[in-house]
């Protein structure tokens, strides 16, 4: 069974050329392959490669693991623990994805410009995101401040989002892809929801 994430294929469709951004997560056996601490570069890229290899044989059709979704596997880990061990949380627990929630916010369309090109910041895409943002009652200023320290401008803007999707949740105006959310093999609902 796949963790918190396997939603994200489901998805990926609705988002046309920003589906990139998300990105897949792995089965339960190659999110808790690799779980010691890693003391050097050299040691989390070996473990990257390991729980790389449990994924392709471990998923159908064979599929490695991104950087990106092993640089998260940590906080996966976690709330997956917590979701077993606490099937009470599972009414209060919800996922979503920044991209998801920017389209929702948008009308059900996807943004039309990515916020990052070559791994660096466009600004067209972030002004895109703001002006959304905007519409949805944040104000220019806020958004224009920097980042919080650690956090980079693309992650402030998605955290934003997230902020008026934690309301819809709370509101009931939320909606989960696929609707009804599925569920795993603990009966942790699988679904995005925006």
């Amino acid at each position: 069974g796949r963790p918190i994430g396997m939603s994200t294929a489901i998805v990926r469709p609705l988002l046309g050329q920003r589906q990139s951004s998300v990105f897949s997560i792995p089965s339960r056996a190659a999110l808790y392959a690799e779980t010691d601490g890693f003391t050097t570069v050299e040691a989390w890229y070996a473990a990257h490669r390991r729980a790389s290899e449990v994924a392709k044989a471990s998923s159908d059709p064979p599929r490695g693991v991104s950087i990106q979704a092993f640089g998260i596997f940590a906080k996966i880990r976690e709330i997956d623990a917590l979701l077993i061990a606490r099937p009470e949380l599972r009414g209060r627990v919800f996922e979503s994805h920044p991209e998801v929630a920017f389209c929702r916010l948008n009308g059900g369309q996807a943004m039309a410009l990515p916020k990052k090109v070559k791994g660096a910041i466009n600004l067209a895409g972030m002004e895109e995101r703001k002006a959304l943002l905007c519409r949805h009652g944040y104000e220019k200023s806020f958004l224009d401040q920097p980042a919080p320290k650690g956090a980079a401008a693309d992650d402030f803007l998605d955290a934003a989002a997230m902020m008026l999707i934690a309301g819809r949740i709370a509101s009931g105006e939320a909606r989960p892809n696929p609707d009804p959310p599925l569920s795993d093999r603990f009966g942790i609902p699988v679904a995005i929801w925006a």
